[in-house]
């Protein structure tokens, strides 16, 4: 296992300092697989009956090494060079210039800004799919009609909403929403070109995407709860305010941290309908830092900076996401 290890990693070395085509890297897949039978046979043969029960863990470990651990770590290497794909010098390593230029970038300043308003949109994604979970699970009619009639959006590819909405509905000229302003004495109904109702926009349309997501959560969390608790806090004479703040929502407060956590999660994913829509524009103003990368590799063919900026945004996420899953844990249990 030692030698297997060792072999492995002097094959990594040599291949990223070695100046050739993408098939050299053939050697490092041959030897990771000799380490992979290297290790599976080294736990038989040193541990036993542990050992064959650790080897069924074997093919999940390897997998995730080849497929998250190991371009990861490429991708940081990758991050410390300089790669453009329309030079003819080739991959170069430059070290740390690509983070001090992108500390310097104020268009990934400005994405960077952008997410941080997207998350907060979060919060009113929250309410609006609280209220529409009261509602589908109270005694209406034709409430299963309903309950199809808000899912509807969350069946559709949001490549699709952007341009049924974004590029139809929204239109500047024919679209029915901007006509419909027309009327209403909006002069300029250009939803995209002014930076803050392009914000405000794109918001809307993801929010029309994924608040069913929410509310389909926060629905079942409805369906779930006890009954008789409701019913008693009635008897002892609470209103529908008070019932709702002071036995549903602290009930619900798990489920609802969930339903928010994963709709963050999401949210800091947001490229596609940025790209379908606007592009990224005015002037980058709508850029989410994810679109932002992707245009600096469609546009640019800047490998070596596109990956800076996506490993520090990684690094960002990861600590972002570990924060607010400690303070979702003590708020809960705070409240409880």
């Amino acid at each position: 296992m030692a030698a297997a290890t060792l072999g492995l990693l002097a094959t990594i070395v040599i291949e990223l300092f070695y100046k050739a085509d993408a098939d050299t890297w053939r050697p490092a897949i041959y030897a990771y697989v000799l380490w992979g039978m290297a290790i599976g046979a080294g736990q038989v043969l040193t541990r036993g009956e542990e050992g064959q029960r650790a080897l069924f863990l074997l093919p999940a470990l390897l997998f995730t090494i080849a497929m998250v651990i190991f371009p990861t770590l490429f991708g940081f290497y990758i991050a410390l060079t300089d790669w453009n794909l329309s030079s003819f010098t080739g991959r170069k390593f430059n070290g740390l210039e690509n983070f001090w230029q992108m500390l310097g970038d104020p268009y990934y300043r400005n994405a960077l800004f952008n997410m941080v308003l997207y998350v907060l949109a979060v919060l009113v994604e929250y309410v609006i799919a609280f209220g529409l979970a009261l509602l589908l699970n109270a005694q209406i009619r034709a409430r299963k009609f309903f309950r199809v009639v808000f899912l509807m959006p969350l069946m559709l590819s949001p490549v699709a909403v952007s341009w049924m909405i974004g590029k139809s509905l929204m239109e500047y000229r024919f679209g029915p929403a901007a006509t419909l302003a027309r009327h209403l004495g909006w002069e300029n109904p250009a939803f995209f070109s002014d930076p803050i109702i392009a914000r405000i926009s794109i918001m809307i349309l993801d929010a029309w995407t994924f608040i069913p997501f929410m509310m389909i959560m926060l629905l079942a969390g409805l369906q779930a709860m006890s009954r008789e608790v409701l019913e008693a806090a009635r008897v002892d004479g609470a209103n529908a305010w008070q019932t709702f703040w002071q036995v549903t929502f602290p009930l619900m407060l798990p489920v609802s941290v969930t339903a928010v956590i994963l709709r963050i999660i999401f949210k800091l994913k947001l490229a596609d309908i940025i790209i379908t829509v606007t592009s990224g524009g005015p002037g980058g103003a709508t850029d989410s830092v994810s679109s932002f990368i992707y245009r600096e590799y469609r546009d640019r063919s800047n490998v070596g900076y596109g990956t800076m900026l996506a490993m520090a945004y990684l690094v960002i996420i990861v600590i972002f996401v570990t924060w607010l899953l400690k303070f979702a844990n003590r708020f809960v249990r705070n409240v409880n």
